[in-house]
């Protein structure tokens, strides 16, 4: 199988602050995307602070960062419309970005909408389908079709902007759930599939293959496959690159990851915790499909038994409610027991906008993954993991070790 040249691996001769890198987002036009690019925009105008942005923190200031305006931005989207719509509507009945910082961005939204093309479809299940515009999407007969038009579009964005390199970041709809079994472990296995009309990777899996075999990264926010198979960990250590995901983690679950922690440094033993889940976006819209909602809850309750080392019972709940927009409501019920065996309850309620909690970290892993990249890092960036429900390469889930990971990894790379 032939894939297209590898435009990534030809050297590039500029230095840090005069490169230029494309940020390519799956979902261009998601609640997330739609926020990235707002967020950009308004960072690289001024019209806002640094609020919410963990690279800006005084412990990575030394680790020259690209700067905002080195960054252009595209992506693929299966629904036609346009950034300034989706970005109004995100400033409606349930307000996430006020209208006047959409109207003041307005030049910067359209240049993005320039640089947007049609996704492709591929084992994204029945409710994922029946989003897409049926003229806005390329259906390909294989998986290698489907790669070679992703990495086209790639190479083209690349070349129109005069990029020295592409990160792609998957913020599309959660997929149903692969079982892993079906995928090789090793990557000639797995690309000997690829022209088989009943290969089972989805779209997410794809585009990772199409970033990765072109030499540039991949990181994966939703807790669809990607870049998840070993077979696709292989590729990007072949190809001289470097990946992680998967599942942002922005609200509850990282509650979770702080809290479980102090009980377990307590010698608390939690015997159960309940979640309940209700918001009203399309992500809440893919998830009310009970097969698309199995994936979202897997990611969300494996970690508990991993911090604490014992598994007490779980149960997570999650429910569209229209009327929500980007809010997001999560409700938890910690069951525990303390000294002379006495039984104790601890609740919370978390309420946050879903895309302005996502938005920054989104900015923050295109920061590090480049600065990574430009290092010469390959395969997973395990220290990356504080920015993930279910980060791929390690089991360490307490939020605050998973930190240090981050700034350990700084403090190497001043």
């Amino acid at each position: 199988m032939a894939f297209l040249l590898r435009t990534s691996l030809i050297p590039s001769f500029r230095n840090s602050m005069s490169k230029r890198v494309g940020l390519w987002l799956i979902g261009a036009h998601g609640g997330v995307s739609t926020t990235v690019v707002v967020g950009l925009a308004a960072l690289k105008l001024k019209l806002v602070d640094d609020c919410g942005l963990v690279s800006q923190l005084e412990q990575f200031s030394d680790l020259d960062l690209i700067d905002w305006n080195q960054i252009v931005m595209g992506g693929h989207e299966i629904r036609k419309t346009d950034s300034r719509t989706e970005a109004f509507l995100l400033s409606g009945t349930t307000p996430a970005i006020s209208r006047e910082l959409v109207i003041q961005c307005e030049t910067e939204l359209t240049e993005f909408d320039k640089n947007v093309r049609p996704g492709v479809l591929f084992n994204v299940g029945e409710t994922i389908t029946k989003l897409a515009t049926a003229e806005f999407v390329n259906q390909t007969e294989t998986a290698q079709a489907a790669i070679n038009q992703i990495q086209s579009d790639l190479i083209e964005f690349k070349e129109n902007n005069e990029l020295d390199e592409v990160i792609v970041l998957n913020l599309a709809s959660t997929e149903p759930p692969v079982d892993p079994d079906s995928i090789p472990d090793r990557w000639d296995a797995l690309e000997s599939t690829l022209n088989d009309s009943n290969c089972t990777l989805p779209a997410s899996s794809l585009y990772a293959i199409a970033a990765l075999d072109q030499g540039w990264p991949f990181i994966n926010f939703t807790p669809s496959l990607g870049s998840c198979p070993k077979a696709i960990d292989e590729l990007a250590i072949t190809r001289g690159t470097c990946h992680i995901g998967h599942d942002g983690k922005t609200g509850e679950t990282f509650l979770k990851s702080v809290l479980a922690p102090a009980f377990a440094n307590r010698n608390l033993e939690i015997m159960s915790w309940v979640g309940h889940n209700i918001f009203g976006n399309m992500d809440g819209q893919v998830l009310d499909d009970p097969i698309n909602k199995q994936t979202k809850v897997t990611s969300k309750d494996r970690l508990l038994g991993q911090i604490l080392g014992y598994d007490p019972q779980t149960h997570i709940s999650i429910e569209y409610i229209k009327s929500l927009g980007d809010w997001k409501t999560a409700w938890d019920h910690i069951h525990f027991r303390g000294f002379l065996g006495t039984p104790m309850i601890m609740t919370f309620t978390w309420q946050g906008c879903d895309s302005i909690l996502a938005a920054p970290l989104v900015l923050d892993l295109f920061r590090f993954t480049e600065k990574a990249n430009r290092n010469g890092e390959t395969g997973l960036l395990t220290f990356l993991a504080s920015f993930f429900k279910s980060p791929l390469g390690t089991d360490e889930n307490d939020f605050a070790a998973q930190f240090k990971m981050l700034t350990d990894w700084a403090e190497q790379n001043k």
